[in-house]
Parts: C-alpha cells; sequence; structure tokens
C-alpha cells in the first residue's frame, strides 16, 4: 500500500497543482502517491496556464488536471498534508481534527524535513517515518515569522512570477525526498 501526500492551496489552480506535479517528478520511484485540492475550489476547472507550463516541464501532461474543492475524506486519507498557506493549515485542522499532528504548511515542511533527523529505526513506512521525524525536528528549531511559512500566490502575476513559486515549491519538496529515502 502506497502513503498519500495532499497539497492543498485556495483554488487548486496554481500552487497545489504545481507541487502535486513536481512531486510527482521528485518523488517518483518512492511509495507515494501525490494528489491536491482547494480550501475553495471550484470542481472541474483547468490548471492555470502558466501552472500548466510548469508541470508539463516535469514530463507529465496537464491537461486532463481538473481542479477539486478539499474535503473531510481527502484529509483522512493523506498520510501527509501540505498547504500553501497558514490559513490553509487552520482550515484542513478544522475539517478534519485528526489531521492535525500531520499537516504542515508547505515551506514549514520543508525546513523541518532538512533540520529532521533521519529515523534511527524506520517502520518499514518511510512517508510516515519521515512526517514524524519532521515533527521531531519542530521542537528544536526557533519559531519562523509570521508569514514566513505562506508560499505567495502567483494568481495575477506573470509567467516569472509562476517560476519563482514553483522553484520555492520545488527547494520545499526536496527535504521531504531526502528524509524518505534514509527512512527506507
Amino acid at each position: 500500500m502506497t502513503d498519500r501526500v495532499l497539497f492543498v492551496c485556495h483554488a487548486n489552480l496554481c500552487r497545489s497543482p504545481m507541487a502535486e506535479y513536481l512531486a510527482r517528478k521528485v518523488l517518483a520511484g518512492r511509495p507515494v502517491t501525490v494528489q491536491s485540492a482547494g480550501t475553495d475550489a471550484v470542481a472541474g476547472l483547468p490548471m492555470h496556464p502558466y501552472a500548466a507550463d510548469i508541470a508539463a516541464e516535469t514530463g507529465a501532461d496537464p491537461t486532463d488536471f481538473r481542479s477539486r474543492p478539499l474535503d473531510a475524506e481527502h484529509l483522512a486519507g493523506a498520510t501527509l498534508v501540505l498547504t500553501a498557506t497558514r490559513r490553509q493549515r487552520s482550515v484542513c485542522t478544522a475539517l478534519a481534527p485528526s489531521v492535525l499532528h500531520r499537516t504542515f504548511t508547505l515551506r514549514q515542511f520543508g525546513r523541518l524535513a532538512a533540520a529532521a533527523e533521519p529515523p534511527e529505526d524506520p517502520t518499514g513506512d518511510p512517508l510516515r517515518a519521515a512526517v514524524e521525524a519532521a515533527a521531531l525536528a519542530r521542537g528544536r528549531l526557533q519559531p519562523a515569522a509570521p508569514g514566513t511559512d505562506d508560499l505567495r500566490d502567483p494568481i495575477g502575476g506573470t509567467a516569472a512570477d509562476f517560476r519563482r513559486c514553483a522553484e520555492e515549491i520545488e527547494r520545499s519538496i526536496r527535504p521531504l525526498a531526502a528524509l524518505i529515502m534514509a527512512a527506507g
């Protein structure tokens, strides 16, 4: 059985779809599936064209992507929930309080995963071990300044704004991939 990472943003048109496609590329070959949803998404919309361009650069075809609204079942089935902002993290934990200890902003989790010690006794479940290791690192790091953990929304911006956002997403996903590799 594979574990699942769920990326959440506002409309599921820009940040979370880019994160979904970038994570599939970075986490390829690991026993992890990746999905995305939006706290305020309208079901069935295509990805923003600039985001689709970035997704296509991963080697995948984003033309069939359609936005989907977040629901409690998406959260309950996720091993790790990564949100674009602190507000979206709050929405997730209010919708499904049981996900509190496995819900982080993407930037926050990237920082924690980079600082985490590799699991000493992996459970045979690399993603769960990575989440636990990152959660333990939370107690060793100074709290981030307000807004540091939020991923800026590129909507209304240029292709370069989307590119900068995608680069930040990938920088935040890479420590997760390394921690999963160390755990299993």
